[in-house]
């Protein structure tokens, strides 16, 4: 059985002080979700502080991105034996934000993602459509062909040490959401398509759901099968409403 999994992604939010009150009311929650996984993605910067409050809880810590290189020039990178060192869990990969906004391409995200497995980190590896790329119906060809580029150059078994994300791009900060049955459909065609290459580790893979997820939607959307939790991102920041979502995995 899949353990539940959510994963707070603060984007480039916070501050010292905001971070401490917002780490000690999560700990201080974490009897209420005790069965779901659980994990914050800070900015680097923030990295080590997290690191070392979560000292004494089960919350986890992830990286928002990483470089595909291990070392070298690379101006203001970040590789992933350094996200290791200070003790990151999970690396995100391929965000929406980061294949519109700083142009990475499939390939880029196929490399972050060998680059992460290659020291031990999670890659949570991102995928959704546009809204323009929904009405014209093309969510599915979208997915998969983001999705088979990382197939191609990591191959299926690598997916039995990470975790996938469909997070909508039109859903993103929006106030918009999937609806269940949307979600669930796509959260399906995925596992299906790996399931075509490895049954099992189609079975064991767990697909969070990203795109406006709130307290007030996380039940609904995460009863349905296929769907293992949520990559969650303003409202991560809020202790109260976070904790909720965990805790709607457990019901």
């Amino acid at each position: 059985m899949r353990q539940p999994l959510v994963v707070g992604n603060w984007k480039m939010h916070g501050n010292a002080g905001g971070i401490r009150s917002l780490m000690a009311e999560l700990i201080e929650a974490e009897g209420a979700f005790s069965g779901v996984e659980v994990g914050v993605c800070p900015p680097f910067v923030f990295l080590p502080m997290v690191t070392e409050l979560r000292a004494s809880s089960s919350i986890r810590v992830g990286a928002q991105n990483v470089s595909q290189h291990d070392n070298g020039a690379f101006t203001g990178e970040v590789s992933a034996a350094m996200l290791a060192e200070l003790g990151a869990a999970y690396v995100l990969v391929g965000h929406s934000e980061r294949r519109g906004f700083f142009a990475e391409s499939s390939e880029t995200v196929a490399e972050k993602f060998l680059a992460a497995q290659a020291h031990g980190l999670t890659p949570v590896l991102c995928l959704g459509e546009s809204l323009q790329q929904r009405e014209r119906g093309e969510t599915e060809q979208t997915v998969l062909a983001q999705l088979d580029t990382v197939l191609a150059a990591a191959g299926v078994e690598a997916f039995a040490n990470s975790v996938l994300a469909y997070e909508p791009v039109w859903a993103i900060g929006t106030g918009k959401t999937a609806s269940p049955e949307q979600a669930q459909q796509v959260h399906r065609i995925l596992r299906e398509h790996i399931a075509v290459r490895d049954s099992a580790v189609a079975d064991a893979l767990r697909i969070l759901y990203g795109g406006s997820v709130k307290d007030t939607n996380a039940r609904a959307l995460f009863s349905q099968p296929d769907i293992d939790g949520g990559l969650v991102g303003g409202a991560s920041l809020e202790a109260g409403q976070f904790a909720a979502i965990c805790a709607s995995m457990e019901n």
